[in-house]
């Protein structure tokens, strides 16, 4: 008998705090309209000038590749093997499917349909200031889409050099190398 009174009042106090003014609270939603504000929105703007936490950026040329308006011409980060060889790495991973190791633009999906990017060896890209790479890679461009939230700007400029040294490694001439680069290379042939 006092277990039924148990599970009967437990049962009671259950389905007493069931109750449809609990579930369904008076509160705004983001995006639903608003009699409230002027513009009938419940989402506000962000007011100016707002910064978010860990946010601030004061080196504009390393997080756009611009100063004043025009591309960088030198690499805003120091140039060491360890910069390079995670260039390599993150370009094979992300890049190389279009533009392929080399940077020729013959990458897999090229071979499979996809539109060719241009080869990094034209005279055109091997002109073009090293903040034009940074910028591509952050913005896309043409069918490239951007990278900006999959890349992180110390990897884009890592990327930029490691395309950089592609483009100095493509065209050196046997004669320009040491004599034991010229013997490795003899000795992979």
């Amino acid at each position: 008998m006092r277990t039924r009174l148990v599970i009967l009042f437990g049962l009671v106090l259950t389905f007493a705090a069931c109750r449809p003014d609990m579930e369904n609270q008076p509160k705004a939603k983001p995006l639903s309209e608003s009699d409230f504000f002027s513009n009938q929105a419940n989402a506000r703007p962000i007011p100016p000038h707002t910064v978010e936490r860990g946010g601030a950026r004061e080196n504009a040329a390393f997080y756009t590749g611009l100063t004043n308006g025009t591309y960088i011409t030198q690499l805003p980060v120091k140039l060491t093997p360890e910069l390079l060889a995670r260039g390599q790495e993150r370009f094979n991973a992300i890049c190389a499917e279009c533009h392929d190791r080399t940077g020729s633009g013959n990458g897999m999906v090229v071979q499979r349909g996809f539109p060719q990017p241009p080869s990094f060896h034209v005279d055109r890209l091997r002109n073009a200031p090293i903040g034009h790479f940074f910028d591509v890679i952050t913005k896309g461009y043409g069918v490239m889409y951007p990278y900006a939230t999959r890349v992180e700007p110390e990897d884009r400029w890592a990327i930029a050099a490691y395309i950089r040294a592609l483009q100095l490694s493509h065209d050196i001439k046997g004669s320009e190398l040491t004599p034991g680069e010229q013997q490795k290379l003899e000795n992979k042939q």
